[in-house]
């Protein structure tokens, strides 16, 4: 690729659909309602976020990273688009890429993403010299409405009152591809009149549950097998990049389903969700509020706590080897094991304009924000979003505050904040609100070894080396002025016990409050350590999560944590 702005273009129109990857989660309701679009295209087109020497192992990427109907059907489109030549290419490239990602597809449908690259095709058969301003402001209305059209083309959108999720978020890519190309600032607005009545699901709509699994699978085999799998399950969308077939299919039988893929070929890439899992998430609509809760997924709240609660999660990165997610992304799973595997894994913030442009979305969508932000000694977090209310929220409606801590303190402030926003009626209560809990909250982080620490920079590595020959694991909490140790034990009997105790100094048998464990990969030790507690404090409302990826990055696998406050919001 020789024109200098086209990687660049290219992940800029990443980062716009990570911007509204919930929004496009909320609104997924076809092919099945099971609210994971956004993120299938965050981790799909992952990719695009870095340049490659050659546009074949960009092509083989996005093969292997595509995940979901969504994600696989946009990743073949794109292996074609990463292709272009030059923008006089752009409308033999477009077509190419529509034909590939209906080749895709055994039974394609109106209404969806291929609607959307029909209409792109259509318009990008006559284009100027360059990408001006004006062309692509043109170009971007006109896509606006292919978009909208989406509504009336399918029977269950129509009934759910949205446009379709996988339409909307190749729209939302190409606006940020084509506005990085012509310089200009023409980002996605939900206000737009096309788009604002269509952008929530209609009340009347029917949330079903739904059996079976959304299965990924990356086969090394001979393609002449592709004809095959096309007729394996539902949703069924094959494609191949050299000797590798991926296959995207829904299937009420994971290991049947396996085995028959095994049968075609060697298995060198799996991942697969529980639909019925994800819909009876769905099928629960977060609730809504006068004030619009807005965090950092750092405070170890997860994509699904976000959707219930109804608040808005801003991610970091999590960069495992050469794969670099958003934290909500991102597999723990994956990460933990890369990490005993002694593959280098680190944190990095979101750019500057991703997160302006998260800013800018809350306040389209909400009348009030309130942002309860990762301390500014872990992150400038703080510092980026007072700057932008500085220059952009003349009318005060969007309040920040410095939580002075992060993971499981944080996460205890966003739940009792995000109950009270339920009901209260000024953002005066739920500031209250949540900053009484993090004066009340107390946080106590469990390491298992100081080596990750060492890696991260955190503590030397001779100091490392005594305490894992005296095996001594430290005992972390967070506070305003950074990560403090408190304690140190030997082993995980010891852990639990400082846990207990430090738990019952503020909790009687009959006192009412909130309890947050967080695992990494050990989460079969904490629920039962959060069984014991539940049994002892049987008054209090407990909850077992994940420990923020941020964290676990810097603790390290086996590490485990617990917060907790006193009298939180029921």
């Amino acid at each position: 690729m020789t024109w200098p702005c086209f990687y660049r273009a290219l992940a800029a129109g990443a980062e716009t659909v990570t911007v509204w990857s919930q929004l496009l989660d909320r609104i997924n309701v076809f092919p099945v309602a099971d609210g994971d679009t956004g993120r299938n295209l965050v981790i799909s087109l992952a990719p695009l976020r870095k340049e490659y020497a050659d546009t074949g192992d960009l092509c083989r990427s996005l093969l292997l990273a595509a995940r979901g109907n969504s994600g696989n059907i946009a990743a073949r489109f794109l292996q074609e688009f990463v292709c272009m030549a030059s923008l006089q290419d752009l409308a033999a490239t477009v077509q190419r890429g529509r034909d590939a990602a209906y080749r895709t597809v055994t039974e394609p449908r109106p209404g969806t993403m291929l609607s959307f690259f029909d209409r792109l095709a259509e318009l990008c058969s006559c284009i100027p010299s360059k990408a001006d301003a004006t062309w692509t402001t043109a170009l971007l209305q006109s896509l606006e409405y292919a978009v909208a059209d989406t509504v009336l083309q399918q029977p269950v959108l129509e009934q759910a009152q949205v446009v379709d999720a996988g339409a909307l978020g190749l729209y939302l890519f190409y606006d940020g591809y084509f506005s990085c190309l012509a310089g200009t600032k023409q980002f996605f607005s939900p206000a737009r009149a096309c788009f604002k009545e269509c952008l929530r699901i209609a009340d009347t709509f029917s949330r079903e549950k739904t059996a079976g699994f959304c299965i990924d699978a990356v086969l090394k085999c001979d393609g002449s097998t592709e004809a095959r799998l096309q007729q394996m399950g539902e949703s069924t969308v094959v494609m191949h990049s050299g000797e590798y077939i991926k296959v995207h299919l829904h299937a009420p039988d994971r290991e049947k389903a396996q085995r028959e893929l095994a049968a075609s070929g060697r298995i060198v890439a799996w991942a697969d969700d529980d639909l019925a899992a994800q819909t009876g998430i769905f099928k629960e609509p977060g609730s809504t509020a006068v004030v619009h809760i807005m965090t950092d997924a750092a405070g170890s709240v997860t994509r699904e706590d976000a959707a219930m609660l109804g608040i808005a999660l801003l991610d970091s990165y999590i960069t495992m080897g050469d794969t670099s997610l958003p934290e909500t992304c991102c597999s723990p799973a994956d990460m933990y094991k890369a990490m005993r595997a002694g593959i280098p894994c680190s944190t990095a913030q979101a750019s500057l304009d991703e997160r302006r442009q998260h800013y800018a979305g809350a306040l389209e969508l909400h009348a009030s924000v309130l942002y309860l932000c990762v301390g500014s000694v872990y992150t400038g977090n703080f510092k980026t979003a007072f700057s932008w209310k500085q220059e952009h929220d003349p009318d005060n409606r969007f309040t920040i505050i410095d939580t002075g801590t992060a993971s499981g303190r944080l996460a205890i402030a966003v739940h009792c904040a995000a109950r009270c926003a339920r009901h209260a009626l000024r953002m005066g209560e739920v500031e209250t609100c949540a900053r009484t809990a993090l004066e009340r909250a107390r946080e106590y982080i469990f390491i298992d070894t100081l080596h990750y620490l060492a890696a991260g920079g955190r503590l030397s590595k001779t100091e490392a080396l005594f305490g894992d020959m005296l095996k001594l694991k430290p005992v972390i909490s967070p506070q305003k002025d950074g990560a403090q140790k408190v304690g140190m034990v030997r082993n995980r009997s010891d852990q639990v016990r400082f846990a207990l105790e430090r738990l019952a100094e503020v909790f009687a048998a009959e006192t009412y409050g909130l309890i947050l464990f967080q695992y990494t990969d050990n989460r079969s030790f904490v629920e039962e350590t959060a069984a014991t507690v539940q049994r002892r404090f049987p008054s209090t409302e407990l909850l077992v999560r994940p420990l923020s990826l941020t964290t676990g990055v810097h603790t390290g696998p086996g590490t485990w944590a617990v917060a907790f406050a006193p009298a939180a919001v029921r």
